[in-house]
């Protein structure tokens, strides 16, 4: 195969790893198997994965290393070993007495998730959780915790390859493959190496020195609408500055805290309408007032608004290219307001503002530039700021990453096996210990939240209390709303903000339901709120952008 460099964005996840950030993402899912299964689970999974293989190069791949680590390294073919690959984790025996599947399956997480991922193979790995308790159906379960390298995949292309990977009937479907007749090279000599890598770089500075008048223009041009729109709204209105210190923005260490909890989709996309906001603004609103609610209970929370780190996709609609096209906003998530009315108007035009900013920003923001030399600074500068504990010392421009990941939403299967959960699983990094992604998936949103072990061990009450922030939003909305919102379509045009925004708030409770729960509820790690049985449907595919 002709050398394929990694993008400078991908070999940026390479370079920042070590062993206290791990730089593999990934899910926890639970599955049902068939009534009467018998067998073992991970043989039945290595043999789904050998069929699918050929659909997904990128889990075909392996990354062959620059000279002296010169510049990115190239992406080689290779075949994996299954039985490396996918591996068999045992509980122990009584391990289904002392909690449900979901806090088992969180445990594991947990202690799986710091491992790092070989690189002298193809970067992924799936682990067998055997010895959960059954479904409420009395059907057998297993776990399924599966991680794969952000130098290979951001959360849209990880969505892709799902699509390869899982079905939508228990019976899985027959791929048509075409046989490949490219000749596999498994070594590349070192002038070719250097060859391909100076071509790259040369052609990286020619696209940079031939965008760069309208680089510049769009650049100029969000920066003058931007200081106008600051002006014309004065002071409170979500403008992001420096977030405050907390227990979040701390260096972490070589431990994880795994939490996860699921929220009706339905529901929440007629809040969304109700409220005139997007489904992004509800998930926004549900983590701020989430981590308002738990700092409060630690007696930490900030005079000033927490800031939310966002993924920003940068991918074209169709693009399925097993790489990485994302970049990162900032959003203020109006955690210092009591009222959560306001405080869902404070996310909503923090949000339209950003969103406004990127639209200009996303044709010009690079996910490839050039590398020579980029290795050693990029790994030199991450070293010395985890041993010096930076993050501890200097202000963050955020508290918390939140992502929002459209996902399928329709009942999907593993070789056979139905799947219950689908909470992803992302990174934690130096000043940024806590990181919340969502999914949607089938009947519900998906939250997985992944703390640094030190930073927040209690995890889970932060979980409880997305449960308690839903109960809140609700409470902002007039009874039966909801009910009409779910049965009309959206309408094609926003009515004006003032009037949603007095309404809403005509409707704030005088303590929210949230702070209340913040007073009751200690941390709890084993808890776990249970997802409702999944509804049988007719299998469609669809995918749902925010």
């Amino acid at each position: 195969m002709a050398m394929k460099q990694l993008s400078g964005l991908d070999a940026t996840f390479l370079y920042l790893e070590k062993p206290e950030m791990p730089m593999h993402v990934g899910a926890m899912h639970l599955l049902e198997l068939p009534a009467g299964y018998r067998g073992r689970y991970a043989n039945d999974l290595r043999r789904h994965f050998a069929a699918r293989l050929p659909a997904a190069p990128v889990l075909r791949r392996r990354l062959w290393w620059m000279p002296l680590n010169l510049a990115n390294p190239a992406w080689v073919d290779a075949e994996p070993d299954l039985t490396v690959h996918v591996v068999e984790h045992k509980l122990p025996r009584n391990a289904a007495t002392l909690g449900d599947a979901r806090a088992l399956m969180e445990a594991e997480v947990s202690r799986l998730h710091p491992q790092l991922l070989d690189r002298s193979k193809p970067l992924w790995k799936m682990h067998v959780i055997e010895g959960l308790p059954r479904s409420a159906r009395g059907h057998k379960q297993v776990g399924l915790y599966s991680q794969l390298h952000h130098a290979a995949v951001d959360g849209q292309a990880a969505v892709a390859l799902a699509n390869v990977l899982f079905d939508v009937t228990p019976e899985p479907r027959t791929i048509e493959l075409r046989p490949s007749t490219r000749q596999k090279t498994f070594k590349l000599d070192m002038v070719e190496m250097l060859r391909g890598a100076l071509s790259n770089e040369v052609a990286q500075v020619a696209k940079i020195v031939r965008e760069l008048p309208v680089t510049l223009g769009t650049v100029a041009g969000t920066a003058k609408t931007a200081i106008t729109g600051q002006v014309a709204r004065g002071k409170g209105s979500g403008n992001v500055t420096l977030a405050p210190a907390t227990a979040m923005n701390a260096t972490v260490g070589t431990a994880r805290a795994f939490a996860s909890t699921s929220v009706p989709l339905l529901e929440l996309k007629a809040l969304a309408r109700a409220h005139q906001a997007t489904l992004n603004d509800m998930v926004l609103m549900l983590c701020a007032s989430a981590l308002r609610s738990y700092l409060l209970q630690h007696a930490a929370l900030p005079r000033k608004s927490l800031v939310a780190a966002v993924p920003i996709s940068l991918r074209e609609a169709g693009d399925t290219r097993a790489d990485n096209q994302a970049s990162m906003s900032l959003i203020s998530l109006g955690t210092h307001l009591a009222d959560p009315a306001k405080r869902l108007d404070h996310i909503r035009t923090a949000s339209s503002a950003m969103k406004s900013t990127m639209g200009r920003m996303k044709s010009i923001l690079p996910t490839d530039f050039p590398s020579i030399g980029v290795p050693w600074l990029i790994e030199a500068a991450v070293s010395l700021y985890g041993k010096a504990k930076v993050a501890d010392r200097i202000p963050q421009v955020a508290n918390v990453v939140i992502s929002n990941v459209p996902g399928p939403q329709v009942p999907l299967y593993l070789a056979g096996a139905r799947v219950l959960t689908n909470c992803p699983t992302s990174i934690v990094v130096h000043g940024l210990a806590l990181n919340i992604t969502v999914q949607s998936f089938d009947a519900a949103m998906d939250f997985g939240l992944m703390a640094d072990g030190a930073a927040m061990p209690d995890v889970k009450a932060l979980a409880l209390a997305v449960d308690a922030a839903l109960d809140e939003l609700r409470a902002l909305v007039p009874p039966g709303a909801t009910d009409r919102a779910s049965e009309q379509p959206a309408e094609p045009a926003r009515r004006p903000r003032a009037s949603a925004k007095a309404a809403v708030r005509r409707k704030a409770p005088s303590t929210t339901a949230a702070e209340k729960t913040a007073k009751t509820v200690a941390p709890v790690r084993s808890v776990s709120r249970k997802r409702p049985p999944a509804r049988e449907s007719t299998p469609t595919r669809a995918t749902r952008s925010r």
